[in-house]
């Protein structure tokens, strides 16, 4: 039975919701061999949140391999927490492989706006077309070049002050832009999807929001085998981010033991757990729109 058939047999629009459950478990079906040029102080959390959640990692980061990876990886994510020289010459490389072998590949640019150098480098990456652009409010205002980033690596805006940029960016680049907060906004340009909870405890570990990349960059590698567009991918891997979330946030009280807690959680959420979140598909100018 198809996707279509089974959402209207529960009574749902297939066009106007999302189900994330669906995505996992693919993800767990396929296991895709996500590659991460990600920042040295997150390589760790990153690789063990892929596997947690049942994709398999590849930090693969050196100039003169990186591109080889990226050719036969299912997805990429370039991640720009500590863009060392060699690191930035490496994303280089991969991007170019990633578009040329057509695999998806996603942008995290970290603390653009608050550096010039990586705000530079992210500018021109977005001329290789990602299929996912993620970062916080201030950082995707800064790319956007309508703000100047916030405090370091930590947000300094709203998540819905950024909507219309965030609109406005994906139109312009053909990505889907994810903006992380309180409220997850995630849109392809034309549709808008807004992925609510999670634990505030994320923002409390190193790595939350880099490893959340990488998940995004797992679930869009196997969303068009369920014949789905990378906006679903987006916004299961933010969903699962929540649920795993609000699982090791009702174990753990601090950051130590919820840190453990979130990888044993990614690794047993079960798909119909996800299926059962509500998200819901707003078209751009609709119902979201005209509550404004």
């Amino acid at each position: 039975m198809n996707r279509a058939r089974l959402l209207e047999d529960k009574g749902l629009d297939h066009e106007a919701h999302i189900d994330a459950g669906e995505i996992l478990a693919r993800l767990r079906e396929a296991v895709p061999l996500v590659q991460c040029i990600t920042n040295s102080v997150v390589v760790n959390f990153t690789a063990n949140v892929l596997l947690a959640a049942g994709a398999s990692p590849v930090m693969a980061d050196v100039p003169g391999e990186a591109g080889e990876c990226a050719r036969f990886a299912s997805a990429l994510l370039v991640n720009l927490g500590t863009p060392t020289s060699e690191q930035r010459q490496a994303m280089s490389e991969a991007v170019e492989a990633a578009r040329d072998a057509g695999a998806p590949w996603v942008l995290d640019p970290v603390g653009v706006g608050a550096l010039t150098l990586r705000t530079t480098f992210a500018r021109e990456l977005l001329a290789h077309r990602p299929a996912v652009i993620r970062g916080n409010a201030s950082e995707i205002l800064a790319l956007a070049g309508e703000g100047t980033g916030g405090r370091g690596v930590d947000a300094a805006d709203d998540v819905e002050r950024t909507r219309d940029v965030a609109v406005r960016l994906a139109g312009e680049t053909g990505a889907v832009v994810a903006v992380s907060g309180p409220v997850d906004l995630i849109t392809d340009g034309e549709r808008t999807v807004r992925v609510p909870g999670g634990s505030a405890l994320l923002t409390r570990v190193t790595g939350g929001g880099c490893s959340l990349g990488a998940t995004v960059a797992a679930c869009v590698a196997v969303a068009p085998a369920e014949g789905l567009p990378a906006l679903h991918g987006a916004v299961a891997a933010h969903a699962l981010h929540a649920a795993a979330s609000e699982t090791a946030a009702a174990e753990w009280g601090g950051p130590g033991g919820f840190a453990v807690a979130f990888l044993d959680a990614l690794a047993v959420i079960e798909p119909a757990a996800l299926s059962a979140r509500e998200l819901r598909v707003e078209p751009i100018g609709g119902a979201a729109a005209a509550a404004r």
